[in-house]
């Protein structure tokens, strides 16, 4: 299964994004309204910057205490963002979110940032790879 695949059954379509310059509680609140886990930070020419996730939020309030909210997220943001093509199969993609121990991953198409994948759709496409895998083995099996 490639990334363009599961993007099809994914229910939020879309990138949710925000500027360099928006504050941290700003972007906090973006996650808490949209029920997400991270955000594309994305300046004027649309390219990605970084990536922000809960976890970066929460590490720099453990390090820097409640006052990290009043600054901007290029501060704490992830800059070193890996990403996938659309191309990209799901084993892929999961094998690099597991060894880099991140959990969204940007798609880009030709040299556009398309879509946001989870490690959450990516488990559920390999799971319904591995399930139809599965009854095709069995099918064999049984002679179907």
């Amino acid at each position: 299964m490639q990334v363009h695949q599961i993007l099809q059954s994914k229910l939020v379509p879309g990138v949710a994004t925000v500027m360099p310059d928006t504050t941290v509680a700003q972007a906090a609140a973006e996650l808490a309204a949209r029920r997400i886990g991270s955000l594309v930070v994305s300046g004027e020419t649309g390219a990605v910057e970084g990536i922000l996730s809960e976890r970066d939020i929460v590490r720099e309030i453990g390090r820097q205490g409640p006052g990290v909210l009043g600054q901007p997220v290029e501060g704490i943001m992830t800059r070193e963002v890996q990403t996938c093509a659309l191309t990209d199969s799901a084993h892929e993609v999961l094998s690099r979110m597991t060894e880099g121990r991140f959990r969204h991953m940007p798609v880009i198409d030709k040299g556009r940032l398309v879509a946001l994948v989870s490690i959450g759709d990516v488990v559920k496409a390999r799971l319904s790879e591995l399930s139809m895998e599965k009854d095709a083995l069995e099918g064999m099996i049984m002679g179907f």
